[in-house]
């Protein structure tokens, strides 16, 4: 079996590499928590780029479904550093095997679906690839506290996934989705043809702005429980939902171009954000 110290290392330096405003903003929890959130995030990171980065996605998503059912009967494979860091969190957290489940799920409709209609089932996808982790990592950072720290977990989902979304159209473009809701398209009568053009109009910023404004909401529902974490984790939960809400921000200031780059919060901002907490 895989030494548990090598394990969570290899989980670390997944997050590391991957996300550094996550690993930066969770740093900053105390160790034992911090071991744990780097293996859930290993967990996420591995469907999510078995769907985005997979030779045959479908399959190799329904035998990572298979390997997790069996890890909850004990089965997993003791040379995998992600099984093994996680079998140790589930030991000693209760953590909310159907938020894994859930997640999964999530990434299952990236292989089916490429288009939403409404508002509501762009929350529905979003609920699934993003609020799933805040209710997966809930356990960690606020053990006993989940009850009443659900509907912000949820809502902090919701406002990081939107701004990814944002965030990501010109890639998402390339990749055949467009995660935009076509109702909110209709309404300021911003057609595919145009968003696929990749001109920044006068439509495609009210469109996007119109999105964003619902980010916000999020955002601040979820900062109305913040205050019911412990403080050890606050402070970094916080930190990441303010890094992650400066993106809008970062891409204002770059004049909304999403099409030909993909925007990041400067390092001197995240150290501005982090250094206020």
């Amino acid at each position: 079996m895989m030494n548990l110290k090598d394990a969570y290392t290899s989980c670390e330096q997944v997050i590391a590499v991957n996300s550094k405003s996550f690993y930066k903003a969770f740093s900053l929890l105390p160790k034992e928590k911090r071991k744990a959130v780097w293996a859930v995030y290993t967990f996420c990171r591995t469907v999510d780029d078995i769907v985005d980065e997979g030779l045959n996605s479908k399959e190799e998503l329904e035998q990572f479904k298979f390997d997790f059912e069996k890890f909850q009967t004990g089965i997993y494979d003791t040379e995998n550093p992600m099984w093994v860091a996680l079998a140790h969190v589930f030991e000693n957290y209760e953590m909310d095997v159907e938020a894994f489940s859930g997640l999964i799920t999530g990434q299952e409709m990236d292989l089916t679906i490429n288009r939403y209609r409404t508002m509501e089932e762009l929350l529905n996808y979003s609920y699934h690839v993003a609020s799933t982790v805040g209710l997966m990592l809930l356990p960690i950072l606020a053990p006993g506290k989940t009850g009443v720290l659900k509907e912000g977990a949820i809502s902090l989902g919701y406002a990081m996934q939107i701004t990814n979304i944002l965030r990501d159209i010109g890639e998402d473009l390339k990749m055949g989705r467009i995660y935009l809701p076509e109702e909110i398209m209709g309404k300021y009568e911003l057609c595919e043809e145009e968003l696929r053009s990749g001109r920044v109009t006068p439509q495609f910023i009210a469109v996007w702005e119109e999105l964003a404004e619902k980010a916000e909401f999020h955002y601040k529902k979820a900062f109305e429980t913040i205050q019911d974490y412990p403080l050890s984790s606050r402070v970094p939960v916080k930190g990441a939902a303010l890094v992650y809400r400066e993106i809008l921000v970062t891409i204002r200031s770059k004049q909304y171009n999403v099409f030909l780059e993909k925007h990041y919060v400067p390092e001197e901002s995240k150290q501005a954000i982090l250094a206020c907490l």
